[in-house]
Order: structure tokens, then C-alpha cells, then sequence
């Protein structure tokens, strides 16, 4: 397929490494989606490449059309909303449950924001949640889906740039994308 024709989504659970994802694709001269509303800070000094108009793709999904060739960023529970009309290439960020867990209570501590639920409820809710979601997506003959660690990414950045690169039909720059992984960035250790 042509890559200007491609829906591109960059999905996973929330602190799971989906901006790390679109920095390295936007590294590797690829169009970002974004809207610039929700900037940088310390959970994500290197910004968060979000489009608030993704949140509300079941009720308004007319701009889709206009990301083809392009990249978004889309949690993993809106992934079930998407119109089956459409072809998708999905990039699944995948990252250790416990840094999942870690990253978003020291993030909501940061905002003054209580956790809904404690570590171990939140890790049963995110694994039953990835269970359905990749279920789904299985089932889902219209998405071609990339999994993708970002454990991973930080130890071996060139293997996997020239695995997303040969996902998204050979188009990228690969030693761009590996350069924009900043293993500084890597402070939730599971």
C-alpha cells in the first residue's frame, strides 16, 4: 500500500512509551498529528504528541481522512472506536506492568491526584484491559499491528527503528529514529 494512503497509529496503555514512539517516527520524517494543547513537562519533557480530537473518535471521526500518511497517537481503549471502514497500521507499545503502574502514580503524585485504584488493582485492570484489546485486534482483518517493547527500544534502538521502518513500507529514516532514544528519560524501573 501507498504510505500516503496509510492511517498510522501509535497506541498502548498510558505511560507505556507511545511519545517516545512518535518522537522516533517523527525523527524519521514522518508527519505527527498533533495539536500542541497538552505541552511538555517533567513526565514527558520531550512532549506528549497528542491530538485531543482522537478522544472523541466515536462520535466525530471526519478528520481521519486527513492523517493518511501520517502519524497519531491514540490510547489503547480508544482503539476499539475506530471506524471499520478504514485500513490501519497500528504500532503497540508494550512496557513492563510494574513501569506502567510506577510512571503514572508518580505522575498523578506530581498533579496532586490520587490514584483510582492501588498498584495491584490498577496491574489486574490494565492486564484484563490488554487481554480484550488484543483480542480485538486479532480479530480485526482491516489492522496490521506492530508490537513493539519499549524495554526494548531503549536497548537496542537501531534494531528496532529498522523493524518499524520495514512495518511502515521502508519510507523512514532509521539511524534519526535511533537517535532521538534518550535512555536518560528511562526513570520508572520495574
Amino acid at each position: 500500500m501507498n504510505m500516503n494512503q496509510l492511517i498510522t497509529i501509535v497506541s498502548g496503555l498510558p505511560r507505556s512509551g507511545t511519545s517516545l514512539m512518535m518522537k522516533m517516527l517523527e525523527a524519521g520524517k514522518m508527519e505527527v498529528v498533533t495539536d500542541n494543547i497538552r505541552k511538555a513537562d517533567v513526565d514527558n519533557p520531550k512532549g506528549y504528541y497528542e491530538f485531543e480530537r482522537v478522544k472523541k473518535i466515536k462520535e466525530d471521526s471526519s478528520w481521519l481522512n486527513d492523517t493518511r500518511g501520517k502519524v497519531f497517537k491514540m490510547i489503547s481503549l480508544l482503539l476499539l472506536d475506530l471506524p471499520p471502514t478504514e485500513n490501519y497500521k497500528i504500532i503497540f507499545m508494550r512496557r513492563h506492568m510494574d513501569e506502567v503502574i510506577a510512571s503514572q502514580t508518580k505522575m498523578l503524585k506530581r498533579l496532586d491526584q490520587k490514584p483510582s485504584a492501588d498498584d495491584d488493582k490498577m496491574k489486574a485492570y490494565f492486564s484484563k484491559h490488554l487481554d480484550r484489546v488484543y483480542a480485538w485486534l486479532e480479530q480485526q482483518e482491516n489492522i496490521d499491528t506492530l508490537f513493539v517493547s519499549y524495554n526494548d527500544i531503549l536497548s537496542n534502538p537501531e534494531t528496532n527503528a529498522e523493524k518499524i521502518n520495514q512495518f511502515l513500507e521502508n519510507h523512514l529514516d532509521v539511524e534519526k529514529m535511533a537517535q532521538v532514544v534518550d535512555t536518560s528519560l528511562y526513570r520508572n524501573r520495574g
